[in-house]
């Protein structure tokens, strides 16, 4: 198993913290973003990594190297160099392209979260997304409308009380959905460079199975602005 880490966005909404550093750089209780998911992505058994780079690639680059050396494990780099213009739609297909025929799990460089969430989801014998069922949305939750095994819509768009959760930013692609899932992304971000990866989830879903892992309350965040950053301070209290 493969952990892709998408961490070249530019993180403007954290400015001032992200002026000198990506987000996936900020630190909570002494350990990066970045760190806090290896280890839980170790604790599962994942000790081989993609990371997707762009802003302040160097710096990201250079937490790589330590990680590595500090927890034995590897990393391959890939590098989107229009970061500034695109979205993670096409930070994923540069990644995905290099994962033929192999089962890997999907994590915004962003995202805190308990290790149990993980667990949930590589219990998962196919393609798979982790949805929160349980936290109060709003309009800028990444909600989801399911009906039945089928996804009708996502994004943050959705009134939410037709939504039935949240994507939080962590999923599976199991190896024989690779190259659907690569062909799909692929059409999504030529006809719109901003168009999120999570999106192709939507088309797969009506030609291959896609389950549907829920928290049920298990604690996570992205970490979008300063409110986030201070509220996964205090949910992730070591």
């Amino acid at each position: 198993m493969i952990a892709v880490i998408l961490a070249a966005g530019m993180g403007e909404r954290l400015m001032p913290l992200t002026k000198d550093i990506p987000k996936t750089l900020l630190k909570i209780n002494q350990q990066t973003i970045m760190e806090k998911m290896v280890i839980n992505c170790l604790k599962n058994g994942i000790r081989e990594y993609m990371v997707v780079v762009g802003h302040f690639k160097e710096k990201v680059v250079g937490e790589c190297s330590k990680l590595a050396e500090k927890y034995d494990i590897t990393f391959t780099i890939v590098e989107n160099s229009n970061y500034f213009k695109t979205n993670t739609g096409v930070s994923t297909l540069l990644a995905v392209k290099l994962l033929k025929n192999k089962d890997f799990i999907i994590i915004n460089g962003d995202n805190v979260f308990d290790e149990r969430i993980l667990t949930k989801l590589l219990k998962s014998n196919t393609t798979a997304m982790i949805i929160d069922n349980y936290k109060k949305l709003n309009q800028e939750s990444f909600k989801i409308i399911i009906e039945g095994s089928i996804i009708k819509d996502m994004g943050k768009q959705i009134d939410i009380p037709a939504s039935s959760g949240e994507f939080i930013g962590i999923s599976k692609v199991a190896k024989d959905d690779v190259k659907l899932f690569t062909k799909i992304l692929s059409e999504l971000t030529s006809q719109n460079p901003q168009q999120y990866y999570d999106i192709a989830f939507v088309k797969l879903s009506r030609k291959s199975k896609v389950e549907f892992v829920f928290t049920n309350s298990l604690k996570w965040t992205e970490i979008d602005d300063i409110n986030d950053f201070n509220h996964a301070k205090s949910i992730f209290i070591e």
